[in-house]
């Protein structure tokens, strides 16, 4: 029998290579239209979720080409607001791409739109920056609360700590509450369990050529230890750098936060063998499924990894969206 429910629908914009949507399309939402201006990232959108994603900077895409629909989702550049880089915030032109989310809100009219940022936008421009982009959405006709999240507190590998901005429209008197979080540090799955098996994969489980000092500074280096760990009497020693490099999982515990990008040993390294982790294991660490294929070099897939949101984190908190509009 064909099933003739209305399925709620989404556009999904700085859609990246869709770790966002992901959640949501496994729960039956229909992605309309997306968007991103990274080619590989589309190109990675495309293989996985169809041909509805437009490449192209979203300051040049007409707002009238974009179809209207139940929920917006996004995670607009978050770089400006990171703790990791000198911060620029809403001070910058690409702090100031959320302006184009807050646009495409303002003339669809969904019923409720989610964003998500780094935890730096939190304290970015002195606090001033989320004061301002909250006021923005809610002066378009919406109730907006900001979330902190820490999404292996929803079922990631990883400690991932973000922010999520949820407006209701003002026409909706329902309010969405967040779901309580299912994990915390006494059961949150780790890295070994979400490894399990992962040599078995075959698409994008290339490994790297490692430098031989980098081994050699990777054995000085315990499970969940990092560059601090090496003796300052080691020729191998380090100083000075992020709590990044030379970071090794702990078996018994989440990643830390996967990045992007970035050289000098921020790759993320395995806990038991003296080498980078390959981004099949990166995914692992966010939850996608392993027929999830990213396309793109080595580089590029990482980054597209590195920037996404995490897919078994995000989907606890889509059905309870799923709900919210079911209800």
């Amino acid at each position: 029998m064909k099933d003739t429910k209305k399925k709620t629908t989404i556009i999904s914009l700085f859609s990246g290579c869709g770790g966002l949507d992901l959640s949501f399309a496994n729960l039956g939402f229909k992605i309309l239209w997306a968007n991103d201006f990274n080619h590989w990232a589309c190109e990675t959108y495309k293989k996985n979720f169809g041909d509805h994603v437009v490449e192209g900077d979203i300051s040049e895409i007409k707002i009238d080409d974009i179809p209207e629909s139940d929920i917006i989702l996004g995670g607009f550049p978050c770089q400006d607001f990171s703790m990791l880089w000198k911060r620029g915030g809403i001070n910058t032109e690409r702090g100031n791409l959320y302006k184009y989310f807050v646009d495409i809100v303002s003339a669809k009219k969904p019923k409720m739109f989610i964003a998500e940022n780094v935890k730096g936008i939190l304290t970015a421009n002195k606090g001033e920056a989320v004061k301002k982009i909250k006021e923005d959405f809610a002066n378009v006709g919406y109730n907006v609360e900001i979330h902190k999240i820490n999404f292996a507190d929803y079922g990631a590998p990883q400690l991932r700590h973000r922010v999520l901005i949820i407006g209701v429209h003002n026409d909706i008197k329902r309010k969405f509450i967040m779901p309580k979080p299912l994990y915390n540090e006494n059961n949150y799955v780790s890295s070994k369990e979400a490894l399990k098996g992962v040599e078995k994969v075959k698409h994008n489980n290339e490994h790297q050529n490692i430098m031989p000092k980098t081994i050699e500074k990777l054995k000085l280096i315990p499970p969940g230890g990092n560059f601090t760990s090496i003796p300052k009497s080691s020729p191998h020693y380090v100083k000075g750098m992020i709590s990044h490099v030379y970071r090794r999982l702990h078996p018994d515990k989440p990643s830390t936060t996967i990045i992007a990008g970035g050289g000098g040993g921020t790759w993320g390294y395995h806990y038991r063998e003296h080498r980078p982790l390959t981004n099949r294991e990166r995914a692992r660490l966010f939850g996608y499924p392993d027929d999830f294929i990213f396309v793109g070099s080595i580089t590029e897939v990482r980054r597209q990894i590195g920037n996404s949101v995490p897919p078994a984190g995000a989907l606890p908190i889509a059905k309870a969206i799923q709900d919210f509009f079911t209800n």
